[in-house]
């Protein structure tokens, strides 16, 4: 193996870092803000219960920890891409991509959901210390 790929894999490998720790930061942001009850108030306008108040902020900030820590990453990736869709189809009514109730934020957190999804964590992440999780977990 040349030099260059040794450096081009590490290179993958820590963007992929990278995109795990970007996401993951701003799912366990989002998933803290969640338990604000000025959230559950307005859950009634989003056609949802109050009660989802806790379901849904958990389900941002345990999947933005796992993703950060890459364990169980394709999994958590997969809950927050259909929280995305959630968020593009019920919340905002994909009515604009830019400007106010816009979704391009949404759509890209949504692709870098789903990247991580397919690729899976990368060699920098706690599954790869532990190998014992079948690679369809990681």
């Amino acid at each position: 193996m040349t030099t260059a790929e040794i450096r081009e894999k590490f290179l993958n490998d820590i963007v992929f870092m990278g995109l795990r720790s970007a996401l993951g930061v701003i799912f366990i942001l989002h998933g803290i803000s969640k338990f604000n009850p000025g959230f559950a108030e307005n859950l009634p306008n989003m056609g949802l219960p109050a009660e989802m108040q806790i379901p849904i902020a958990l389900a941002e900030l345990i999947p933005g920890i796992l993703i950060i820590i890459g364990v169980l990453s394709r999994l958590s990736a997969s809950l927050i891409s259909v929280i995305m869709l959630g968020a593009i189809f019920m919340v905002k009514g994909a009515s604009s991509i830019t400007g106010k109730g816009g979704v391009e934020l949404d759509l890209i957190l949504l692709a870098s959901a789903l990247l991580i999804m397919i690729a899976g964590p990368g060699r920098i992440s706690l599954v790869q210390v532990i190998k014992k999780l079948p690679r369809c977990l990681h």
